[in-house]
């Protein structure tokens, strides 16, 4: 394969991809552990990117170390909060684009503890903005907010212009941000756009409350999967290597076109599934008989959301790759692989 060409494997359809403008460009990649991030950093590499990732805790079972990918990028050991370290590396490295995707994602840890939660989601969201307002190299921000940044509206899908207005501790962080962000390009011109995407799935996602790797998991160890709401909460979800083309997709729009700065972007397949069905379909996929264990006991939830990606096509060209099912079928069979290597 050529330098700066990559190819996404869809269910047996080649999805070709070639740009040299990734060729050896420093990118900044905060969060590049975590599920996105992972996916993101192996894109960028196949690309031929100079990627430099911020790590605050080791996580070996990660797809980045997983992997190796991990072999492949220069490694800033740190936390995301601290601007004078973000302030060193931006300049060190020569940074042209940052891809900002550091955050606690757990709703139930931000219930719990909303001040760590605030403080990675608002206070490194800030600092991260500040630092790149006094790098003169970057030219590409992308900061990753969240549908839950729109908190709770009866009017669906959502749009861009959807009021932001989180109420409970996560959607809050995201609403705010997000609006940091927007405030960074109104009053410096920054070079910023924002994504909200749905919600992410796919191999990698190490956080077992969550609906799709706890379903797996379950059903490979023969175990019921458990529900922690009432199984009606309505999302929409949106796998992971669908992301990580997303943001590059996004990245070298904003090259382009300095229209595209200071503009958020949705990012979805479009699809509106309630928690029991998709773990009808993760059944279904692994042939299993297993019933769920509902424990309606989540709290601080959002009942029903659901993006409109109208503007992603429209001005980005972008589109999923990927449907619910390919998605799912590829996540099954990363987790399969990954707990036959746990053993």
């Amino acid at each position: 394969m050529a330098a700066g060409q990559s190819t996404v494997e869809n269910m047996g359809v080649d999805v070709a991809y070639s740009n040299p403008f990734w060729q050896d460009r420093s990118v900044f990649v905060t969060g590049a552990t975590g599920l996105v991030g992972s996916w993101l950093v192996r894109r960028l590499l196949e690309l031929g990117a100079d990627v430099i990732c911020l790590v605050r805790d080791w996580v070996p079972q990660s797809e980045l170390v997983q992997n190796h990918l991990i072999d492949r990028v220069k490694v800033v050991r740190g936390d995301v909060t601290d601007q004078v370290l973000l302030e060193r590396i931006l300049g060190e490295y020569e940074v042209n684009t940052v891809i900002h995707l550091a955050a606690q994602t757990i709703v139930g840890i931000a219930n719990r503890n909303p001040i760590s939660t605030f403080e990675t989601n608002i206070t490194g969201t800030w600092a991260l903005l500040e630092a790149c307002r006094h790098s003169p190299t970057v030219k590409q921000i992308v900061l990753a907010s969240s549908d839950k940044a729109y908190g709770d509206h009866d009017q669906l899908p959502y749009t861009e212009s959807t009021p932001l207005q989180g109420k409970h501790p996560y959607d809050v962080s995201k609403s705010c941000a997000d609006l940091i962000a927007q405030s960074y390009f109104v009053t410096y011109g920054l070079p910023v756009a924002i994504t909200r995407c749905g919600n992410f799935y796919g191999g990698g996602d190490l956080n077992w409350n969550r609906i799709v790797p706890g379903t797996i998991r379950s059903v490979l160890r023969g175990q019921p999967p458990v529900i922690r709401s009432s199984g009606k909460l309505i999302r929409d979800y949106f796998y992971v290597e669908d992301g990580a083309i997303a943001y590059t997709t996004l990245v070298e729009k904003m090259a382009q076109d300095s229209s595209v700065h200071g503009q958020a972007f949705n990012f979805s397949n479009e699809i509106q599934v309630t928690v029991i069905d998709l773990v009808g379909h993760i059944l279904k996929l692994m042939d299993s008989n297993l019933e769920p264990n509902i424990l309606n006991q989540a709290s601080n939830e959002i009942l029903h959301q659901y993006l409109s990606a109208a503007h992603a096509r429209d001005t980005l060209g972008w589109q999923p790759s990927f449907s619910l099912e390919d998605g799912l079928f590829r996540t099954i069979a990363w987790y399969k692989q990954f707990m036959v290597n746990s053993i």
